[in-house]
């Protein structure tokens, strides 16, 4: 078992900055599950997915229950989860996730970005085709038999695992699954009472694209001008 394949990652703007922004998107991922699974954690996967990835960015119990409660609540915000597609700079492929109210806002703000970054917006299909959409496990890896973790959950769909890098580019062990596999992973990690750093649902690209660093920043500043959108949840890209 080696290294698992990552694209670059980057941290362009303040950490305090990229904290509260990983605070949003939980609290939207939070009022999108307890929408569509009710506010019972014990019930709702979903629901638990959204409490491990709080913890491993150290949202504040207060918020996540405050979360919920609005989420639970008459005047609760309705979001409609949108995929855009587009090219940065130097042709990289891009892909933003977005959760939004107003989806006319939304996309006037993704495609003035993509403009001003250099880059273009495109049709749905015209990018995604390039990348599969998985689930991604992070795991501790102390205390684990990493050979026999993976012979255990192949039947539930395990396709990748290796080591990665976590939020503090600690090393954690990386768990793949396809997208419809989700639920049986996450399933069979509580059986055996591992409870992941965080579990999301990320697009991995089937090919990248090597730039030089000038060329390389150029791209990462565009990511990161989308990133701090308030609609945008996470981007995807496939330079290495």
């Amino acid at each position: 078992m080696g290294r698992i394949f990552e694209v670059r990652k980057h941290a362009m703007f303040a950490r305090w900055d990229r904290m509260a922004k990983q605070f949003t998107r939980i609290g939207k991922e939070i009022a999108i599950a307890v929408k569509a699974g009710g506010p019972d954690p014990s019930t709702n996967p979903a629901l638990r997915r959204c409490f491990q990835n709080a913890k491993s960015v150290n949202m504040p119990k207060d918020r996540v229950e405050a979360a919920i409660k609005r989420a639970s609540g008459k005047e609760m915000e309705n979001y409609e989860e949108i995929l855009y597609e587009g090219y940065g700079p130097n042709g990289v492929a891009i892909l933003v996730e977005t959760a939004t109210d107003n989806h006319v806002r939304t996309v006037a703000n993704v495609k003035a970005i993509f403009n001003k970054g250099n880059g273009t917006l495109g049709n749905s299909g015209s990018v995604s085709f390039q990348f599969k959409k998985m689930g991604v496990f992070k795991l501790k890896p102390e205390g684990l038999s990493q050979d026999d973790l993976e012979l255990e959950l192949i039947d539930a769909g395990l396709e990748e695992m290796g080591e990665g890098t976590g939020e503090n580019d600690e090393t954690v062990l990386v768990i793949r699954v396809a997208f419809n596999d989700f639920g049986n992973m996450q399933k069979a990690l509580e059986e055996r009472n591992i409870t992941p750093i965080s579990s999301e649902v990320e697009w991995i690209p089937g090919t990248t694209v090597q730039l030089g660093e000038e060329q390389a920043q150029e791209v990462l500043k565009l990511v990161d001008k989308l990133e701090q959108d308030d609609d945008v949840q996470k981007v995807f890209h496939n330079l290495q």
